[in-house]
């Protein structure tokens, strides 16, 4: 052999061209981090092994359910007529939808406020003393 070429090793283990690094987030088609999401998983010790699939899933989940906040949150602050998205365009976001609402349920969001809402028993009643002087026509006296 000449001493100027470079063999691999066994298994191809040692010299020779390595490949680029891809990502696991970049595989999964994912924004989320993979990768950090699978060592939050292992230094959180919620299970003694984490299978190869979890944190991908998981990253999955986090992703869709941003994306789905952020969508609604932006529509509502272009009904609010502004360009930024703000805490109270998030709780208005997260309370009016439904299932969002219910997953959110105990969550207090800081400068959120809260729903307009006024109870009906509060209301003023619709006043039908106008229209019930305006149909009797004023008696001698009153004039």
């Amino acid at each position: 052999m000449e001493s100027g070429k470079i063999t691999k090793g066994a298994g191809g283990r040692r010299g020779g061209d390595r490949k680029k690094a891809v990502q696991k987030s970049v595989k999964a088609g994912l924004q989320f981090p993979v990768g950090r999401i699978a060592r939050f998983l292992k230094k959180g010790r919620y299970a003694q092994r984490t299978g190869v699939g979890a944190p991908i899933y998981l990253a999955a989940v986090l992703e869709y359910l941003a994306a789905e906040v952020l969508e609604l949150a932006g529509n509502a602050a272009r009904d609010n007529k502004k360009n930024r998205i703000n805490p109270r365009h998030v709780l208005l976001a997260v309370r009016n939808d439904e299932e969002l609402g219910k997953l959110l349920q105990g969550v207090t969001i800081a400068s959120g406020g809260v729903l307009p809402n006024i109870n009906p028993v509060l209301l003023p009643k619709k006043s039908t003393t106008g229209e019930h002087k305006a149909s009797h026509p004023k008696s001698p006296k009153e004039a």
